[in-house]
């Protein structure tokens, strides 16, 4: 962890730029921001290390980007922050050679973003970002946060100035309404998939276990818990609210809806458009990797070997109406089919809710700025192509936002594989300069029947250049 804020950071040499959150993206934005020496920014954290998805780091689960997805290779192959640098720097450059693995796991790209988080400087972990402020009379935000001890207590307040905000405070764990409660109530079974490896144990010593969810973590704990419990006693329940479950689209041409191409697209449909083509796209980005349903069912066709079935339940188009406690620790779920219009109860002994993440509220960190944020009819954040809220003029700086534009700027939004190109982006945006260059074209699909627009070199538009860094800046 690097030592606290300098105190220096007065308005007289404030930041050009601060991050708030530091998960994959922002440290995407760290990296490539780090050989830029005449930018001064500096990035907050809560937590006291960098942490991805703990919960989930199920052993042999893998990340389904390929490792060129990783902080920055997309926009600086030749960074020192790639994971192929990583490898070299623990000697294992050509075992992963001979491996031949496009897809690295969960914990592989969690180890190499704590090997980056731990060697950039101007990570500050530990600190709560407690509100930020426009400042007119200075022109700057202000940004008021509480330094936090081990426990997570308090130590010491402070405030740091900057021209820019970068947000990239992550998401928080989906949970469906109807199960709530009994989440948020002492002694309940509950669980996210969030915090599946916390509850590993009790889930296996469990009776009986439902799984609720159609997604990869879905799938992955499904089949977690199949292969640890005994043959013809495995009690498991696997229920989702899709039709099928089904695969991940993982076709070439498929996969083109993740390149800036289409983000660039989707950005310019009519609002009432987009909000209409995003679920209808579940199946881009919710499905299950074939190879994970591949090994799901290599699994209960072993277990029928000698005849019978394996005790489980697949059962795909439910949902959840009510839910209540029987008795001191077991679950009630009361269970609708979509087709056939019928119902019924599942009593279980513990539920694991993979039911996905939701992008986190940000109205209560930018309270503050609310009077200067321009909404759409549906009083979301409206969101510029280069990823910047749309604020009244009168706000000279910018905030940037980071997985939190999917309204905006399509399913794109939350895959890694586009981290490295919208951090560089942004860079560009807030020093007005093209430090780095980005391809014209990204995908074989022309989405649309608009004319592709001739490249033209990147010049700094109006509201570009306002954030343009002063050359005297002292370099850190």
């Amino acid at each position: 962890m690097s030592n606290p804020p300098n105190s220096d950071h007065t308005p007289d040499t404030p930041l050009d730029f601060a991050g708030i959150g530091i998960g994959p993206f922002n440290l995407s934005l760290a990296a490539l921001a780090h050989p830029l020496t005449d930018l001064h920014a500096a990035f907050y954290d809560e937590n006291h290390t960098f942490r991805w998805h703990p919960g989930l780091l199920i052993d042999g689960t893998r990340i389904q980007v390929p490792f060129l997805a990783d902080l920055v290779t997309l926009a600086d192959p030749a960074s020192p922050w790639t994971f192929l640098n990583y490898l070299k720097t623990r000697e294992r450059l050509y075992p992963f050679y001979f491996a031949e693995r496009f897809h690295i796991t969960r914990a592989e790209y969690d180890a190499y973003c704590r090997w980056v988080s731990e060697n950039l400087t101007g990570l500050h972990f530990g600190h709560h970002i407690d509100a930020v402020r426009w400042n007119p009379e200075r022109v700057l935000f202000e940004i008021d946060y509480t330094q936090l001890d081990r426990d997570g207590e308090a130590e010491a307040l402070g405030r740091t100035y900057a021209r820019n905000v970068v947000l990239g405070i992550g998401t928080t764990p989906d949970i469906p309404e109807p199960l709530r409660p009994l989440v948020e109530a002492h002694g309940v079974p509950v669980h996210h998939s969030a915090d599946y490896l916390d509850h590993r144990a009790d889930l296996l010593a469990a009776d009986h276990v439902t799984v609720i969810g159609s997604g990869q973590s879905g799938a992955e704990i499904f089949l977690d818990l199949l292969r640890h419990r005994p043959a013809g006693r495995e009690k498991l329940h696997w229920l989702a609210r899709t039709p099928a479950f089904a695969p991940t689209e993982t076709s070439r041409l498929g996969r083109e809806h993740f390149t800036p191409d289409y983000g660039q697209y989707f950005h310019a449909l009519p609002e009432p458009v987009r909000d209409q083509a995003l679920p209808q796209q579940w199946q881009l980005q919710q499905g299950i990797d074939p190879a994970t349903i591949t090994a799901i069912h290599d699994e209960l066709y072993r277990r029928s070997l000698h005849g019978g079935w394996p005790d489980t339940t697949l059962t795909p188009g439910v949902f959840v109406r009510t839910a209540g406690r029987v008795g001191t620790t077991r679950v009630e779920l009361h269970l609708e089919h979509h087709q056939q219009g019928t119902r019924s109860r599942l009593t279980t002994d513990a539920v694991v809710l993979a039911t996905g993440y939701r992008e986190r509220r940000v109205d209560r960190l930018l309270a503050a700025l609310d009077p200067y944020i321009r909404r759409d009819s549906g009083g979301r954040p409206r969101i510029d192509a280069q990823h910047r809220l749309v604020l009244d003029p009168l706000v000279k700086g910018a905030v940037h936002v980071q997985n939190a534009e999917t309204h905006t700027h399509g399913i794109g939004s939350s895959d890694l594989g586009l981290a490295a190109w919208r951090s560089a982006t942004i860079l560009n945006a807030i020093t007005g300069t093209t430090h780095y260059p980005l391809p014209h074209r990204t995908a074989f699909t022309t989405f649309g029947l608009e004319p592709r627009p001739t490249p033209r070199p990147h010049t700094a538009s109006t509201s570009e250049k306002r954030h343009t860094i002063p050359r005297q800046l002292p370099v850190h």
